[in-house]
């Protein structure tokens, strides 16, 4: 896994092998930011973006905003090992000054936020099996952890039937190979 575009651009990203987390693939992530650079109703203010990365694995997606942009992003993961494996990474490529990372449930995570802080892009990638998350998207909208101009993208199999509408404004849903990513707002 590398990092596609940016400072960092060409830099590997050690990943783990693992029945429970699964890679967000270099060719996915890059027709996502590929939307968020070039679609103009997913433009933000590149230099202040606040992103939070939820279900963040071992981080492919914050970091590629932290190649990118200047930002400062948030890493919330929960499994042991692709907490450990994001920590490697941050410090491998000296990003520790801009991020913050979480060891902790997600639900728990936003439970607690403060407010200090809101986010402009919110990227959600659980588990496929995962459906729980939809009472996630319900807590970022009821705590208001988002900015005006925010951006939610969620990562989920292809095939996954969740029905978003209740949840979210969805602006587009796209197919690539096996992933389905969706771009809403609240």
């Amino acid at each position: 896994m590398r990092i596609i575009s940016g400072k960092l651009k060409g830099k590997k990203i050690s990943f783990i092998s693992s029945s429970e987390t699964r890679p967000l693939r270099d060719y996915v992530r890059e027709n996502i930011f590929n939307i968020i650079d070039h679609r103009e109703k997913f433009k933000f203010n590149l230099e202040k973006l606040n992103i939070l990365d939820l279900y963040s694995g071992v981080g492919s997606f914050g970091i590629e905003c932290l190649s990118r942009y200047l930002c400062n992003v948030v890493f919330v993961e929960k499994h042991p090992l692709a907490y450990s494996s994001l920590k490697k990474n941050i410090t491998k490529l000296k990003l520790t000054n801009r991020v913050k990372i979480i060891s902790e449930d997600t639900k728990n995570y936003l439970n607690q936020f403060n407010h200090e802080n809101k986010f402009d892009l919110i990227f959600l990638d659980p588990p496929y099996k995962d459906i729980s998350f939809l009472n996630v998207i319900t807590l970022i909208k009821e705590k208001k952890i988002f900015n005006k101009n925010h951006k939610i993208i969620i990562h989920r199999e292809r095939d996954c039937k969740e029905m978003f509408d209740d949840y979210l404004k969805v602006d587009l849903e796209k197919n690539y190979g096996r992933s389905k990513i969706i771009f809403g707002s609240f």
